[in-house]
C-alpha cells in the first residue's frame, strides 16, 4: 500500500509560456475575421462592448418581439445551470468553457484495480460514489480506491453540458474542438488520447485538470503528484458479488445498487448552487453561444431547438478565435474584471420570476365552469402580473382613453432595466465576458418585462384591475379573448426562456424515488465503429490507427455498466427522443428496482 504524501511540484517557466501565449492570443484574436455573411445583421469582427442602453423611450415598443437568431436568453440560462447536473442532463450538449478554481483541502476519489498512483493525467471524482464504479480487480483480491487532498487551489476549466457522456450527438464536441481542433463521433471513446491532449493543451495556461459531468461530476486531473497529496489508497472489500471465475468486466459485473447511488449521489448536486466544490470565474465565461466571437454557428442554428445545438460544425477561424479567448482568460491577472457577482444577479432574477411565472400559467389553465368563476380566474390571474410590477408602476402611469398601451411603456422600461442600469457605468471595465453576461440579462429581462408589462396593461384596459380603470361588470367575451391571448403569451415566453426550474416530475415522486432524467449511460447505445478509423494522435496530427476502440479500463467499466440487463430496469431504458430530448420521470431508489 502506498502510504507517503506526494507534495506539488511547480513549472519554473510556466510564467514565461504564460506570457508568451497572451501575445500569441491576441494576435490570433486581432486577426479573427468572418468572411461569411451571416442573417439579420450578425457579422464576425474583433471583439467590442455592445452599446450602452439608451436614455429615452423610443426603442421600447411593447410589440417589438426579440431576434429570432439572438442567444441572450441562451447565454442568460447557461449562467443560470452551470455546475448544475438537472439542467445539464438535460441539455447535453455543452456549449460554454469557463475556468475555476477547485480549493485546498478538496477530496478528490479515484478508483482503481491496481495500488499504483497513476503515471500520467488520469480521472478523479468528486464524490466517492462516482469512483467506486471504478474500484475493481480480480475476484478474491479486492479493489483499489485513492483519496487526495488539494494542497494548493487547483486550476480547471469547466466544459458545460454532459461533457463526459459519450453519446455521438455533440455533448463531447467542445473539448474536442479545443484538444483536437475539430469533432469525430467515431473519436468519443479515445478518452486517453483526449485527456493527454487537452493536458497538454493547459499546460501552458497552467491548467490542472478539466471539470466534466456525466451521472456525476469529476476531474480529469493532468498530474497527480502536483497540486495533490495521497490522504489514503486502500484495499476495499469488492463492490462486486462473489461469483464464478469470469471475464473482469463481464455484463453484470457492476451490481444495480452501486451505479444507482452514483447517479443518486449526482442529483445532490440537480440544482443551485451546483458542485459547489468547484468555484468559477464568470469574468472568464467562454461561449459558442457568443454570437459575436462565434458566429459561423448563427446560421447553423435555425429552426433547430435547443436540444439539436451543437459547435462541431464551427469554422476552423472561430475555432482560433475561441482558443484565444481561453488563451486570454486563462492568463489574465487576478483581480482583472469588475467583481460584479453575475451569478447572484441572475439567480435574483430567476427567483423573482420563475414561480410567479409558473402560477400564472396554472392561473390561466385552469378550467372555468360559468362566467363568475372565469372572471375570478381573469383577476386573479390580473393581480399576479400587478404583483410582478409593482416596483417599477409609477404613479404618473395612467391609462389613456386610447386603446393603445403607450402609457405602460415607463413601466415596461423600469421593470427591464431595474437589475442593470446601476452597473453601466462598470461598463469599460467589464472582461469580454462579462459584458456577454450583461447583454444576457438586458435581453432576458427585457422579454420578460415586455410580456408581463403588456399582458398587465391589457388587462387594465379591459377593466379586471382592482386599482386602475376597475369595471364592475366587465365585457366577458373581451376577457375571454385577452385570456386567450395571455395563454399564448406566457406559454410562449416560458418556452422562450426554457428553464430547467420548470422542469420536474408531477406529481412529485414518492420517499422511496427520485426524479430522474434518463442519464448516460444507462440504456444508451454503444457505439461498435470500425476500429480502423484514423486516430487522433496529438492536438497537431491525424494519423494512426485506432489498436482498441475500448482499450481503457475506464470506458471497459462504463460500458459494462451500460449493458446492465436488470429485471424491472426497462422503464430506465431511454429510447431515441429520451436520448436527445429528455422527460422527468420517478424511478425507485431501494430495492426492487422496479419503476
Amino acid at each position: 500500500m502506498l502510504s507517503q504524501n506526494v507534495h506539488s511540484n511547480h513549472d519554473s517557466d510556466s510564467e514565461q509560456r504564460g506570457a508568451h501565449d497572451v501575445s500569441s492570443s491576441l494576435l490570433l484574436l486581432a486577426h479573427h475575421i468572418q468572411a461569411t455573411q451571416v442573417p439579420l445583421g450578425y457579422s464576425h469582427s474583433d471583439w467590442r462592448p455592445p452599446a450602452v442602453a439608451d436614455h429615452g423611450l423610443a426603442n421600447w415598443n411593447m410589440d417589438d418581439l426579440p431576434n429570432p437568431n439572438a442567444t441572450s436568453h441562451l447565454v442568460f440560462e447557461t449562467v443560470n445551470s452551470l455546475l448544475q447536473h438537472w439542467p445539464n442532463t438535460r441539455m447535453r450538449n455543452g456549449h460554454t468553457m469557463v475556468p475555476g478554481t477547485i480549493p485546498k483541502g478538496t477530496l478528490l476519489y479515484h478508483g482503481t484495480r491496481q495500488n499504483e498512483l497513476p503515471s500520467g493525467p488520469d480521472w478523479t471524482a468528486t464524490d466517492p460514489e462516482h469512483s467506486l464504479i471504478f474500484c475493481r480487480g480480480e475476484p478474491g483480491k479486492g479493489c483499489w480506491h485513492l483519496t487526495l487532498a488539494a494542497t494548493r487551489p487547483l486550476k480547471v476549466v469547466y466544459f458545460d453540458g454532459s461533457s463526459a457522456s459519450k453519446v455521438e450527438y455533440g455533448s463531447m464536441d467542445a473539448q474536442d474542438l479545443i484538444a483536437w481542433g475539430t469533432s469525430r463521433p467515431w473519436w468519443i471513446h479515445e478518452e486517453i488520447q483526449r485527456i493527454r491532449d487537452l493536458c497538454a493543451w493547459g499546460q501552458d495556461y497552467g491548467v490542472d485538470g478539466f471539470v466534466r459531468m456525466e451521472m456525476d461530476f469529476e476531474l480529469m486531473l493532468c498530474n497527480f503528484t502536483s497540486g495533490v497529496r495521497v490522504v489514503s489508497f486502500l484495499n476495499l472489500a469488492s463492490v462486486r458479488p462473489p461469483r464464478n471465475r469470469q471475464p473482469l468486466f463481464a455484463p453484470m459485473d457492476t451490481p444495480p445498487v452501486i451505479s444507482l447511488e452514483a447517479m443518486y449521489a449526482g442529483s445532490w448536486h440537480n440544482h443551485f448552487p451546483g458542485e459547489i466544490r468547484v468555484q468559477l470565474d464568470l469574468a472568464g465565461l467562454v461561449s459558442f453561444y457568443d454570437t459575436q466571437l462565434v458566429p459561423s454557428l448563427v446560421p447553423i442554428r435555425i429552426g433547430q431547438e435547443r436540444w439539436d445545438h451543437r459547435v462541431q460544425n464551427t469554422s476552423s477561424e472561430d475555432i482560433l478565435a475561441i482558443k484565444a479567448r481561453l488563451a486570454e482568460v486563462l492568463t489574465r491577472p487576478e483581480g482583472f474584471s469588475t467583481g460584479i457577482d453575475w451569478m447572484t444577479l441572475v439567480r435574483v432574477i430567476i427567483d423573482r420570476y420563475a414561480g410567479r411565472l409558473e402560477l400564472i400559467q396554472y392561473l390561466l389553465t385552469t378550467p372555468a365552469i360559468d362566467s363568475e368563476t372565469f372572471l375570478d380566474l381573469a383577476r386573479k390571474t390580473q393581480m399576479q402580473l400587478r404583483i410582478m410590477l409593482t416596483p417599477y408602476i409609477l404613479h404618473s402611469a395612467v391609462p389613456s382613453t386610447e386603446i393603445e398601451l403607450d402609457w405602460a411603456v415607463p413601466v415596461f422600461k423600469l421593470c427591464a432595466t431595474t437589475h442593470t442600469s446601476s452597473i453601466e457605468s462598470d461598463s469599460p471595465s467589464m472582461t469580454p465576458s462579462e459584458h456577454l453576461i450583461l447583454q444576457a440579462i438586458r435581453d432576458t429581462t427585457r422579454e420578460i418585462c415586455r410580456v408581463v408589462t403588456k399582458m398587465w396593461a391589457s388587462g387594465v384596459h379591459v377593466g379586471i384591475d382592482e386599482r386602475l380603470n376597475p369595471k364592475e361588470l366587465p365585457n366577458v367575451r373581451e376577457v375571454s379573448n385577452l385570456m386567450n391571448t395571455w395563454r399564448e403569451d406566457v406559454n410562449h415566453l416560458m418556452g422562450w426562456l426554457d428553464w430547467n426550474v420548470w422542469v420536474k416530475c408531477k406529481p412529485e415522486c414518492g420517499p422511496e424515488e427520485m426524479c430522474y432524467l434518463p442519464t448516460w449511460p444507462f440504456g444508451f447505445p454503444w457505439p461498435d465503429w470500425d476500429r480502423k478509423k484514423p486516430r487522433p494522435g496529438d492536438a497537431g496530427s491525424s494519423s494512426g490507427m485506432l489498436t482498441n476502440a475500448f482499450e481503457d479500463f475506464r470506458t471497459l467499466a462504463m460500458k459494462s455498466i451500460a449493458a446492465i440487463p436488470v429485471e424491472g430496469w426497462s422503464d430506465m431504458m431511454p429510447g431515441p427522443d429520451d436520448w436527445m430530448r429528455p422527460q422527468p420521470k420517478c424511478i425507485r431508489r431501494v430495492a426492487p428496482y422496479e419503476f
